[in-house]
């Protein structure tokens, strides 16, 4: 599986969803009237919306259920009349289940055990998808590693390095990251003690009600790689859901050595532009699934 779900090529119909279950397990399944069919929740990114605002979003408006995502899935393609449908999935779960309403979209939603689901399901490829999901784990623990937005030129700053803040760039960027950072749930927050990394996980904070903690381990000038692969190492041992902010400096060698901790090749470029994140996936000392997302463009 790619490290991102991929570019669209021109011409194809973008589309996120998601395997959506509860303890059971089951699994979500949704009639679609238009087309007589049972299918995962799924539908359209709209113009300029990050797929993964798209997953949750669609989750709620044709289930009512408020999920978070888990591990991603693999992106389905097939043709849908004279074009072609591009829809990347993950795993989540309901945090929040509100009342379901039935439309001309989606008229019938049924939660089923898997074997009754896979019985339902009207196409190929989500039966696959299905079978995927449950020879995976069905419950993994996030772990974010950030990069810091734009925070200007180091060369025009002439005060501390560490209280270079963010630039107008920077500062929206890290208003979309939150957005896209809470499509995984709540998380403890850890970050480098400069200005632009505290900035940059700030709008996350507010939103969720998080603290922030600083870790010289993240923090460029204090740190060494190896001191920073170790401290993340730690992190992950305790098994809580953690956002950790930090330099690009370091960035590469946290990826290479959480990779190489859990079995799991390392990406062919680990590094991270500013704003940009690695979301792992972990459960039983193992990584299923590692993404990479910027909130600058759709990936």
């Amino acid at each position: 599986m790619p490290d991102s779900p991929a570019q669209a090529p021109t011409g194809v119909v973008r589309a996120a969803g998601a395997l959506l279950w509860r303890d059971g397990p089951e699994v979500a399944v949704v009639h679609r009237p238009r087309y007589d069919d049972w299918s995962f929740p799924k539908g359209k990114v709209d113009p300029g919306e990050h797929v993964l605002r798209a997953a949750v979003r669609e989750i709620e408006e044709e289930t009512g259920v408020v999920a978070r995502l888990g591990r991603r899935l693999s992106t389905s393609t097939y043709p849908v009349g004279e074009r072609t449908k591009q829809v990347d999935y993950w795993a989540a779960r309901p945090v929040r289940t509100g009342p379901f309403t039935p439309d001309h979209e989606v008229d019938e939603l049924v939660w089923l055990p898997p074997e009754e689901a896979e019985a339902k399901l009207s196409y190929h490829h989500d039966i696959e998808l299905l079978h995927e999901f449950l020879d995976g784990p069905l419950r993994t623990t996030p772990l974010v590693i950030l990069r810091h937005a734009s925070a200007g030129e180091k060369a025009d700053w002439h005060d501390a390095d560490e209280l270079r803040p963010l630039d107008a760039a920077g500062r929206a960027e890290a208003v979309r990251l939150a957005g896209l950072l809470h499509a995984y749930g709540p998380a403890r927050l850890i970050s480098s003690a400069t200005a632009r990394c505290l900035e940059t996980v700030l709008p996350y904070a507010r939103r969720t009600g998080a603290s922030i903690e600083t870790d010289p381990a993240f923090t460029v000038g204090e740190t060494a790689a190896g001191q920073a692969r170790d401290r993340l190492l730690a992190l992950v041992d305790e098994g809580v859901p953690t956002i950790v902010c930090t330099h690009g400096e370091v960035v590469s060698e946290l990826v290479e050595g959480l990779c190489k901790e859990m079995g799991r090749e390392v990406p062919d470029a680990p590094g991270l532009r500013k704003s940009e994140f690695w979301a792992a996936h972990l459960a039983d000392g193992a990584m299923p699934a590692l993404e990479r997302h910027t909130p600058r463009t759709d990936p």
